[in-house]
């Protein structure tokens, strides 16, 4: 079986880290700038204090994003970012008969398997959990 070299799989998961942070980096950021509306969807779908669950997201996909880029606490941050996917994906795109929420709650579930991965083998050798290992 042909399997990637040390090397390779260094910049490989970078890669994979960096491609899920920006996703969440992306979305938390694009929250503040429409935070009335965001809480007024986290209303809409029967969430109790929506500016607690507009903050608890901000903190989540910003914060946990950006600590999944530098690979700091990798294992605990995805795993966080794998519970908010699911829980994301069962809150907000329940409405399965609809092929758009169908897309996204398969995308949330398709995504915290990515973060499982991580979980499961951490965050690769270049990363601030492995900063030791980097620099020897």
């Amino acid at each position: 079986m042909n399997t990637p070299s040390n090397g390779n799989q260094a910049v490989l998961a970078l890669i994979g880290r960096v491609v899920l942070a920006a996703v969440f980096i992306l979305s938390g950021v694009s929250k503040l700038g429409a935070a009335s509306e965001v809480q007024g969807y986290i209303a809409s779908v029967g969430l109790p204090a929506p500016l607690l669950g507009y903050i608890i997201a901000l903190i989540v996909e910003i914060g946990g994003g950006a600590l999944l880029l530098v690979g700091y606490r990798t294992k605990l941050v995805a795993g966080v970012l794998a519970a908010f996917c699911v829980i994301a994906a069962v809150l907000f795109h329940r409405a399965l008969g609809d092929q758009n929420q169908l897309i996204h709650f398969m995308k949330n579930l398709a995504m915290a398997g990515g973060l499982l991965q991580i979980v499961a083998f951490g965050a690769g050798r270049i990363s601030l959990d492995n900063r030791s290992v980097a620099s020897a």
